[in-house]
């Protein structure tokens, strides 16, 4: 497959709905105005409560020292940053990107209310063309949002491009469960209860409908490797959590 079919695969999909490239972007942002107030609890409900112990072990495997400057894509809400930060002091550098605005004002605020006042930019960009020059970051992160992405290969060059040397790139999404009994469980989970768990308690069905048909879209874990490598990211490894419910990607800019 072809990077070009790559792209024009996954640009021409919002969940199960074939659409034009531009009303992905624009759809993709008009979820997440919905939900931005609720982030943690769409993550609760789309993982039980366990994306938390993910998203540490992920944080974990980045060794953040205040030394390494980080670059935290689609993580508006601060969920990844606040736990860099966390563990990388008050002297550490933290930009934040992402597309939705309404999800920066939410972390911009919990930012606040930790009483983070400096050590971190909150930037408005897309991950297909971000506004930072080359050489910039010591790790790219981005967490439950590469599937959100319209051109995933274009977010995949452009993590390469901004990483210095030596450059880290880190992908935690939701992925594709290998045991087919689990997957069968999952996927009842999936379709049947969080929809309208998303209906009762956010009054918002379609957009909950979309985030569990944009996993079943996203690459499964191989694919998404080679890519990393087509993007010219060397030592590629994948890490399933929970049976692969969820993964993360690993590459190296050397």
């Amino acid at each position: 497959m072809t990077k070009a079919i790559r792209k024009n695969k996954e640009s021409e999909w919002f969940g199960y709905k074939r659409v034009k490239a531009e009303e992905k972007t624009r759809r993709v942002v008009g979820v997440f105005d919905s939900v931005a107030d609720k982030y943690d609890l769409m993550n609760d409900l789309m993982s039980g409560g366990i994306h938390r112990l993910w998203k540490n072990r992920f944080v974990g495997l980045m060794h953040p020292r205040a030394s390494r400057r980080l670059l935290d894509v689609a993580g508006g809400t601060g969920d990844i940053a606040f736990r860099y930060r966390a563990r990388a002091g008050e002297d550490a550098k933290i930009t934040v990107c992402d597309l939705n605005r309404e999800m920066l004002k939410v972390g911009r605020d919990r930012a606040i209310d930790r009483g983070y006042l400096s050590g971190f930019e909150w930037v408005a960009g897309n991950a297909e063309k971000l506004p930072f020059d080359d050489n910039s970051f010591h790790l790219y992160s981005i967490a439950f949002g590469l599937r959100n992405v319209t051109h995933i290969d274009d977010a995949l060059s452009e993590a390469y491009r901004v990483l210095k040397p030596g450059g880290q790139f880190f992908c935690l999404e939701f992925s594709h469960v290998k045991n087919a009994a689990l997957r069968k469980i999952y996927d009842e989970y999936s379709f049947r209860v969080i929809p309208k768990i998303g209906e009762a308690v956010a009054k918002d069905r379609a957009s909950y409908q979309y985030l569990v048909e944009s996993i079943r879209q996203f690459p499964k874990q191989a694919e998404l490797a080679s890519r990393l490598e087509d993007a010219g990211f060397e030592k590629v490894k994948v890490i399933n959590l929970s049976g692969g419910i969820a993964a993360i990607h690993i590459g190296i800019r050397l």
